[in-house]
């Protein structure tokens, strides 16, 4: 990737984020503080218990406590090979994670905390600016990994893998995608963390064979956020200890990049504008681009004569 000594904003330098930027060139990873990005403890929990509401809801009754887990019996359907289902065998155990996605329809909290600047100004700094388009960054998906003990998770190899895997070789210097991870709780290995081999981004390309073993935990406290590009080899360790490793994560494409949910259409009439900064959330989604457009908007000559 780009040294960190060229093409840096002014919202980077304004914020002070000159670290965090240095981190994400050199490591492939960064992780930022809840002083930094301003998120209170207050706000964290509104974002938690929204969450654990919504997966007692989602599995018919099965209640749920930061502390414990699930403590109802859980069933499984039959899941299609696709997904974070993809990166288990046929022969794992049942799983112990569920992703609760569509994060910016269930609370106002989680369309705040998508449109935090400091996030912002990092991730815009990954994918980087068109000369007129402006910034190129916008939501693919939002989504909320809720994990619990189970000692497979996704087996010995730890998922690795590229966000952005989908999109065609050679990748450039710019992210493709780039995840922000807010935990909402404590990041620990034993405790189910993130794991991302350092350095890996700039080999653009898929993780080799055997990458688990140069994987490192990412250990952090609640509130941090976690940032990465799309090239960087990362997946997870399997939560050992009782209770849950929750997060919310805002996963961004490229305006080239087909997103994940289709949110010009899923959020048109949800309450996208009751955010902190509904300007920036519109951009986000991308109301306001050229592509893809849905009828015609380029103007249309008329005949003089019939004016």
């Amino acid at each position: 990737m780009e040294s960190a000594a060229t093409q840096i904003s002014d919202e980077v330098k304004n914020l002070d984020l000159e670290r965090y930027v240095l981190e994400l060139e050199t490591d492939g990873l960064t992780v930022v503080p809840p002083e930094v990005t301003g998120v209170s403890p207050e706000f964290l929990d509104r974002c938690t218990n929204v969450l654990l509401a919504k997966f007692t809801q989602m599995t018919g009754g099965c209640p749920i406590t930061l502390a414990d887990g699930p403590t109802g019996e859980l069933r499984w359907p039959k899941p299609a090979k696709t997904g974070l289902a993809s990166l288990r065998p046929k022969d794992a155990p049942p799983p112990s994670q569920m992703l609760i996605q569509q994060l910016l329809q269930l609370d106002r909290c989680f369309r705040d905390l998508f449109v935090n600047p400091v996030v912002d100004a990092l991730i815009d700094h990954l994918i980087g600016r068109a000369p007129i388009a402006g910034k190129m960054r916008r939501l693919s998906s939002t989504n909320s990994f809720v994990k619990w003990q189970g000692e497979y998770g996704y087996g010995p190899n730890l998922g690795l893998h590229c966000d952005q895997g989908g999109n065609p070789l050679p990748w450039g210097p710019k992210a493709l995608t780039a995840n922000a991870t807010w935990c909402l709780t404590d990041y620990t290995r034993e405790h189910g963390a993130l794991a991302y081999v350092p350095g890996s981004h700039r080999s653009n390309a898929h993780p080799m064979a055997g990458a688990a073993k140069a994987a490192k935990p990412v250990t952090c406290k609640r509130g941090a956020v976690i940032v990465w590009p799309g090239a960087t080899w990362h997946g997870a360790y399997p939560k050992l200890t009782p209770g849950l490793r929750l997060n919310a994560v805002a996963y961004y494409r490229h305006q080239a990049v087909l997103p994940q949910e289709n949110m010009i259409v899923t959020m048109q009439d949800e309450p996208w504008d009751d955010c902190d900064d509904p300007a920036m959330m519109r951009e986000l989604i991308g109301f306001d681009d050229v592509f893809p457009y849905q009828a015609q908007n380029q103007p249309v000559p008329t005949l003089a004569s019939a004016a």
